[in-house]
């Protein structure tokens, strides 16, 4: 197994790296734990709910929330936990999220993988269908999330990047 908190967001032609920790369809939520270098589950989700998308996190950044940046990659191929998937953003759900006393940012980035040329419609019956999931993935957790709004690929890049230079200088 190889520490994935330490592959660089992009690959040499500029496409951002996601690693999978959750394949669509599944009914847990994995995660992937640096100190032991392997992926763990982290809970199940409640009945009748599983990833619509691939879920994971973009290696070499630091979100609000001190985790990596969260990634939903919008495709249908099978794929696994541990599978990097050079990507390009085309979206970002802006989350507040409220847990034990603390608030803060957890935003979601929407990818594509690099090699897909069109990106499936976001339109507003998807967008509120990805928020559904997003609420129900977190019922029974004690995680309250607001919907800030949701933006462009544009405003997913300049995220990208300033989670990647926050990750630079927490590593200074």
């Amino acid at each position: 197994m190889s520490d994935y908190s330490k592959l660089p967001p992009r690959d040499d032609d500029g496409h951002v790296h996601v690693v999978v920790e959750t394949p669509r369809g599944s009914r847990a939520k994995y995660k992937y734990q640096p100190t032991c270098q392997a992926f763990a589950l982290s809970r199940a989700l409640e009945d009748g709910l599983e990833y619509p998308f691939d879920w994971g996190f973009v290696p070499g950044t630091l979100g609000a929330d001190g985790d990596p940046l969260d990634a939903m990659i919008l495709h249908d191929i099978a794929t696994f936990p541990g599978l990097i998937v050079p990507s390009r953003p085309v979206a970002i759900l802006e989350v507040q999220q409220s847990e034990k006393d603390r608030t803060f940012r957890n935003d979601r980035v929407l990818f594509v993988p690099a090699e897909q040329k069109h990106a499936p419609e976001l339109g507003e019956s998807r967008k509120r269908a990805l928020e559904g999931f997003f609420l129900g993935s977190v019922a029974g957790t004690g995680k309250k999330l607001e919907f800030l709004g949701w933006r462009g690929r544009e405003r997913a890049e300049e995220e990208i990047d300033s989670a990647a230079k926050r990750f630079r200088e927490k590593a200074v």
